[in-house]
């Protein structure tokens, strides 16, 4: 099988998956990289589809985390990892390989997009304790109550 092959099954099964025949289209992502396991793209790009399509956040972020191992200047699989983490509810996670593949992918704008977009989570109000430590939990939500009600008071 060549890779020619490869890149065939790849571009059809992006195809298909981001329009709206996404079953078909992870068929592809498939085989794909079962075609050249070393490509980074096809095993980013079928543990993002696995993670929407078929559930599966653990062989997702397994693969998409291998894939950014295997090329960590790109931010594509930056961005996929971090999707994979949101879809599965990690989003510190998620804010932490975007913040990793700034550091890698020299600044990249989609990945400073996408960290906005997550928004930045603010350190816990007691550092010497743990940021899921109960006071930690509900000083936080204190904290945000009042940041927002002083943002609607222009103030």
């Amino acid at each position: 099988m060549s890779n020619t092959e490869a890149m065939r099954e790849f571009k059809e099964g992006l195809d298909l998956w981001r329009n709206h025949c996404p079953q078909e289209g992870l068929a592809h992502l498939k085989r794909a990289a079962e075609l050249d396991k070393a490509n980074p793209f096809y095993l980013s790009y079928l543990g993002l589809a696995l993670a929407t399509v078929e559930g599966k956040p653990l062989e997702a972020e397994d693969l998409c985390y291998d894939a950014v191992r295997k090329q960590r200047d790109q931010p594509e699989l930056y961005l996929n990892l971090a999707e994979v983490y949101r879809l599965a509810g990690k989003k510190e996670d998620a804010i932490d390989t975007l913040a990793t593949g700034l550091r890698f992918t020299r600044q990249d704008g989609r990945l400073s997009a996408a960290l906005e977009k997550l928004g930045r989570r603010r350190p816990p109000v007691l550092s010497f304790l743990d940021r899921k430590n109960f006071l930690n939990v509900q000083l936080g939500k204190l904290r945000h109550q009042v940041s927002r009600g002083q943002a609607r008071q222009g103030g």
